[in-house]
């Protein structure tokens, strides 16, 4: 979070009010750290017990974003908190399907014979994710996708019946594409080639990787990269805050990130190694998938391998709503770790 900070005052500090992205940031990561705290004193297991009722919650808050929600670039993703800002429901959704999605696994644990087995799973997450892409938010529904594949493997699911349902997934593709907005699609084409588009659709893959390639090995200097002071790569502060990395950190400091991140991840998958109960497992499970999705597709559209999808780089990107989401996340896997074993007086 200290490394992201310093990046988002590097990308905002030209505006009118160098520290206001910072200070909402340092806001939201105060309020994210209390309710941590809360949290961690709560037995992670008493979440199953209202797994219910928070996956109802989380379809009621889901369709209020497409009843009250503030539209921005073409989204509907947001509602409006008055004075204290706005927040986005799709970010705590995730969270809220990992808990759900995990009390369902445990409570039908595999092996799993056939592939209408995983059908009660997929259905699980069916409905949110069509809210979810109503908004529209591909993004967010494809890290859902990631989580159940996750979770599903965790819980005993066969390979090939997983490779079933990319195949699947694979062939709902031609259909999808005349459901797409027209901004959608143009993202997916311009991934295959940029030139389609490049004052347009394209323009923000082709200054990343300028942006990123630039800053060589030790990187132009921190606050000195050319592409971010002059605001030539997009959302910089946000999506592509990665490329703004590359460009005044370099791969020294690419790396020393994504060393950290690598940390997080081993750490997680520990943890879910010595839960004491299928559930805080699963749990563990579904938090490492999410956060390793949204690492891989964030770094990956930054230098071109894959579509920009608009999925933040998690503790780094500016953004309230994913950063605690992020919080409570890694606060949950720290319960299921300090809770590995029974305590005996």
């Amino acid at each position: 979070m200290a490394f992201g900070l310093v990046m988002v005052y590097s990308t905002t500090r030209s505006g009118p009010h160098p520290f206001a992205f910072v200070r909402s940031q340092i806001l939201h990561m105060g309020v994210g750290v209390l309710i941590g705290i809360v949290l961690l004193a709560v037995d992670y297991r008493s979440l199953a017990g209202g797994a219910r009722g928070l996956y109802i919650a989380n379809l009621l808050l889901l369709t209020a974003v497409l009843v009250l929600g503030r539209t921005s670039f073409g989204a509907q993703r947001w509602i409006s908190l008055g004075p204290l800002g706005q927040f986005q429901p799709s970010e705590f959704a995730k969270l809220a399907i990992v808990i759900t999605l995990a009390k369902h696994l445990s409570d039908r644990p595999g092996p799993y014979t056939s592939p209408l087995d995983l059908l009660p799973f997929l259905a699980h997450i069916g409905l949110p994710v069509l809210l979810i892409f109503r908004q529209p938010d591909l993004g967010t529904a494809l890290v859902y996708g990631a989580i159940l594949l996750g979770m599903l493997y965790a819980n005993g699911a066969r390979r090939r019946d997983l490779a079933g349902l990319g195949v699947g997934g694979l062939l709902v593709v031609p259909v999808l594409w005349h459901v797409l907005k027209d901004y959608q699609r143009r993202r997916l084409l311009v991934f295959l080639d940029p030139s389609l588009d490049p004052l347009g659709s394209g323009y923000g893959i082709i200054q990343s990787k300028i942006a990123v390639g630039s800053g060589r090995v030790l990187g132009e200097g921190l606050f000195a990269g050319t592409q971010n002071v002059l605001q030539f790569v997009p959302e910089h502060h946000t999506d592509f805050i990665f490329s703004v990395i590359g460009e005044e950190l370099g791969f020294v400091g690419a790396i020393a990130l994504l060393g950290l991140f690598l940390l997080w991840l081993t750490r997680g998958v520990r943890i879910a190694a010595q839960a004491r109960d299928r559930f805080g497992a699963l749990v563990a499970v579904g938090i490492v998938s999410m956060v390793a999705f949204h690492i891989f597709v964030n770094v990956g559209m930054t230098v071109g391998i894959m579509p920009i999808t608009g999925i933040p780089l998690p503790f780094v990107s500016f953004g309230g709503s994913a950063l605690m989401t992020m919080l409570w996340a890694t606060a949950l896997l720290l319960n299921i770790g300090m809770r590995r074993q029974k305590i005996l007086f």
